[in-house]
């Protein structure tokens, strides 16, 4: 693979990021994007009223519509490849992939295909489909930057997800219902 060399930096102001998964986590990444005068663009299982941000029935559309596509989702049968040929296809030459939810949510095969031919200009992963083995193609390339998942690695962090545990162990024993409960997750009644 022939190396190419980044273009300089963009302005973030002039940026157009778009999150892939409007929670808790993708609203508070939106927010803080917000504050540096980022266009936010989002797509999500549906339109949600209440917040400020342009909405993009697909994924095809929301990249097509962006430079920096943050994917926010949780894993599983239905995000599985969410991020696919097609989806880096309409990114393009340009665009910017972050994976910060889950390995599964990327196509890798077609991540690598689309780096390598320049169909986009770089990534962001800190999370890897067959964890904690990292394909050897993205390890080899010059435009992609790999982390460990250490989001939550700050002793704060850790005590405040500990912290909250305990609060949804006792709200459920409480009154039957999670502080934060995850929409995936099958409800038990006892």
């Amino acid at each position: 693979m022939a190396k190419r060399r980044l273009p300089a930096v963009a302005d973030a102001a002039r940026a157009a990021d778009s999150i892939v998964g409007l929670g808790n986590i993708g609203k508070a990444v939106a927010r803080r994007l917000a504050g540096f005068d980022v266009v936010v663009r989002y797509h999500g299982r549906a339109a949600q009223p209440d917040v400020p941000y342009d909405y993009h029935a697909t994924i095809v559309d929301l990249a097509r519509a962006c430079d920096v596509l943050i994917m926010l989702v949780p894993g599983g049968a239905r995000t599985r490849h969410l991020v696919d040929a097609e989806v880096l296809a309409a990114l393009g030459p340009d665009g910017v992939l972050i994976n910060v939810a889950r390995g599964s949510v990327v196509d890798e095969q077609a991540l690598v295909e689309a780096l390598g031919s320049g169909a986009i200009l770089a990534a962001g992963l800190d999370v890897y489909d067959k964890e904690p083995h990292v394909p050897a193609p993205l390890l080899a390339m010059s435009n992609v930057v790999l982390l460990p998942h250490i989001g939550s690695g700050s002793e704060q962090t850790r005590a405040a997800m500990g912290q909250l545990l305990v609060d949804n162990l006792a709200a459920w024993f409480a009154t039957g219902r999670a502080i934060t409960p995850v929409p995936e997750s099958p409800v038990v009644q006892g």
